[in-house]
């Protein structure tokens, strides 16, 4: 039987092989567990804004795919209903920037994930509330064998 840990897993690892976004961008999973994700990545020189700080589409692509990757975990089918981010801080140019994402809320079909995305110095740089809409029926992927 497989543990909700080991289903997590699972689905990580299949939908990063898919995710061209993530994998372009240089996106590392650093954790990943029911409800939960934590993304990292670099801020390269094509990242930079006219101003020569992080872009926040950048910003907030690494902040949606920690949320994709939490609001999947269970292998359920689920998508974005909708997004607010907050920067607060500016990144800038080689900044080391982790996403965390944690499950709010989990009710029927919708869910609610909060995501603080933070610099090597463990500064604030934003936050970003995701909503969640759950396919019924639909897996990310088949899975071999019986769950928990």
């Amino acid at each position: 039987m497989l543990t909700g840990q080991e289903i997590a897993e699972a689905v990580r690892d299949s939908m990063f092989a898919n995710d061209r976004v993530s994998q372009s961008l240089g996106f590392e999973i650093l954790s990943i567990s029911p409800g939960q994700a934590r993304l990292a990545m670099t801020v390269r020189d094509d990242m930079l804004n006219g101003f020569d700080i992080c872009h926040g589409g950048m910003i907030a692509t690494l902040a949606d795919s920690c949320f994709a990757f939490a609001c999947n975990s269970r292998n359920q089918l689920t998508v974005a209903s909708g997004f607010a981010i907050d920067i607060v801080a500016p990144a800038q140019k080689g900044d080391r920037l982790t996403a965390q994402a944690s499950e709010v809320s989990l009710s029927g079909r919708t869910g609610v994930y909060d995501i603080r995305v933070s610099n090597q110095h463990e500064e604030l740089v934003a936050v970003f509330r995701g909503r969640s809409y759950c396919i019924k029926g639909k897996p990310v992927m088949p899975l071999a064998g019986p769950t928990v």
